[in-house]
């Protein structure tokens, strides 16, 4: 029987939410884990419509990418909009999970999703979160059964792991020195005499979320009674996690028929498609952000790329990245930017469970916008004026 519970762990396997921003709330939001679980509905928001359609289709769980709750809350009373949502989902046996900022940096994630709808080759992360953090742990060792011991205990303990290959260890001989004091036991030589041993120096790689383990590991398989030994912290090193994408076109083309391209590819919503720089600027290296990415216009400016797919985009912050020197921008309604994210997530829920359980995006256009008026016709591209 699949459960909910198995749901959760193939989402966070997913978007592990490690990578939220601590000001984030990801995860389960209400629901009990040990709930059989059949149908999993997706989408941006956990809106009226969207619960109503998850319950009157039998999901017994929504899968969201905004949080509903995402600020402190001292209840959950059903005179609140947000307490009467988490109610009916409660009484119709319907789990919530979110999955956020930690889609937002995952790989794949939310921009992966928009990238791939804008037909674009994903080159990279715009700004690469670090590898997990690493340790390095050296110690010394007698040759023989020792090393092997102490080593067979470090990878028992986590270390030893290098992307898919585990068991990693360096070993080199050389020889040590000490002398027992009264009052030591030692392994190798006498008290009071200076000895030399043949020893291994060996290194392992180690998560530093793991170093307690690791070094009580490696401690209490060493032979000596005094144990020799380096903890170094690495360098961080850039992974392909992170927010944003790096994409470029299979072909150049212009912004104007690029702009073309995202309005095809991208949900309708009355926001629409907007662009600014000139309609002729022919492209190739492209940088997206699903949701608001004005915060990134200084990244995607160092970056050379040609132009900059997001939502959100306010006057000032765009108009002083074009007076600077900046790449074009496509501006897209937020929840159209990460609507396409959806279905990249039921993929991950259809490959983990097959036709066990039965998983649907929602249509409901969740954009808050309405109506929009007065851009039936293209403008004639002003040249920016000189600020000088």
């Amino acid at each position: 029987m699949t459960q909910v519970r198995d749901l959760v762990d193939v989402m966070e396997s997913a978007y592990p939410p490690e990578l939220a921003h601590d000001w984030d709330a990801v995860g389960l939001v209400c629901g009990d884990p040990a709930d059989e679980l059949s149908n999993v509905l997706f989408a941006v928001d956990a809106t009226d419509g969207v619960v109503s359609e998850a319950l009157e289709w039998g999901a017994q769980a929504l899968v969201v990418h905004h949080p509903l709750l995402l600020r402190g809350v001292t209840g959950v009373g059903a005179d609140t909009a947000k307490g009467a949502l988490l109610h009916r989902l409660i009484r119709g046996g319907c789990a919530l999970f979110t999955a956020h900022t930690n889609a937002d940096a995952a790989d794949p994630g939310v921009s992966d999703a928009l990238a791939a709808v804008l037909g674009l080759r994903v080159l990279g992360p715009l700004e690469a979160e670090p590898e997990a953090a690493l340790d390095k742990v050296i110690t010394m060792v007698p040759v023989g059964g020792d090393a092997e011991r102490v080593k067979a205990a470090l990878f028992a303990a986590g270390a030893g792991q290098l992307g898919d290959y585990s068991q990693a260890a360096f070993t080199v001989q050389g020889t040590g020195q000490f002398m027992p004091e009264p009052g030591a036991h030692p392994a190798v030589g006498d008290v009071g005499r200076l000895v030399h041993v043949t020893e291994e120096r060996v290194e392992v790689i180690a998560p530093r979320r793991r170093r307690a383990q690791v070094v009580a590991a490696m401690l209490a398989a060493h032979p000596y009674e005094e144990v020799s030994y380096d903890v170094l912290e690495l360098a961080a090193r850039p992974s392909s996690r992170g927010v944003g994408r790096i994409g470029e076109l299979s072909q150049p083309e212009t912004l104007r028929a690029f702009t073309s391209r995202v309005a095809q590819a991208v949900p309708q919503t009355a926001w629409g498609v907007r662009s600014a720089g000139d309609p002729e600027l022919v492209l190739r290296r492209v940088a997206v952000c699903g949701g608001s990415g004005d915060s990134l216009l200084g990244t995607v400016s160092r970056v050379g790329v040609d132009v900059f797919v997001t939502a959100d985009l306010r006057h000032h912050p765009a108009d002083e990245h074009l007076r600077s020197g900046g790449p074009a921008l496509v501006d897209v309604a937020h929840w159209a930017s990460e609507q396409p994210w959806c279905a990249q997530a039921q993929g991950v829920v259809d490959k983990a469970f097959g036709d066990r359980v039965s998983t649907r995006v929602s249509q409901l256009r969740t954009d808050p916008w309405t109506l929009g008026c007065g851009a039936e016709q293209e403008l004639t591209y002003p040249p920016l004026e000189s600020t000088e």
